[in-house]
């Protein structure tokens, strides 16, 4: 076999397999997932969203107070698809213009249907007493334990089903932890 056979070959093989191309490859990896999953809540997010999934759930709503730059969100959003949730909302929240800047941005490279994501620069004590009317199935949060405004806890636990905070604990609205 020829260098130009072996080539035109090699070629053929990555139309056929196009995910063993690394230029393919990396635009279909999920966004944020190495920092995502590197995060110590990750173990957790994905416990609680395959529960959420094995107790039948089709659709999942997620909100990620003081998200930063989203790639948490995105990573769980993501993840949640591949569980094989068919309607996914994500909704990000931080105090800083230009964070929700960059998970805008990132957020518009998904081009998957069955994901929607918002980012909006908010207080997050506002933003999750919002939730209170249609509580979220899942609460990513970071930063609140500091947060000593009384209504603070109140707003955290009344905004979703199961809250994940920074000590990566799960704790599920109506049950221990």
């Amino acid at each position: 076999m020829t260098d130009a056979m072996a080539m035109n070959t090699q070629t053929r093989l990555n139309r056929l397999h196009p995910a063993s191309s690394p230029k393919i490859a990396t635009k279909t990896a999920m966004p944020g997932s190495k920092t995502a999953t590197q995060d110590p809540r990750w173990p957790v997010i994905a416990a609680a969203l395959a529960t959420l999934r094995g107790d039948g759930r089709h659709a999942v709503r997620i909100v990620d107070a003081d998200c930063g730059a989203g790639s948490l969100l995105l990573q769980t959003v993501h993840y949640a698809r591949a569980l094989g949730f068919t309607a996914i909302e994500g909704r990000g929240i931080d105090g800083s213009p230009v964070l929700i800047g960059r998970a805008r941005a990132a957020a518009n490279r998904c081009t998957n249907l069955a994901i929607g994501t918002t980012f909006e620069v908010a207080d997050m004590v506002t933003a999750l007493l919002e939730e209170h009317d249609l509580p979220a199935d899942l609460v990513i949060c970071h930063g609140m334990a500091q947060d000593r405004r009384p209504e603070a806890a109140s707003a955290l636990g009344n905004a979703a089903r199961i809250v994940i905070g920074d000590d990566a604990t799960w704790h599920a609205v109506g049950t221990e932890a």
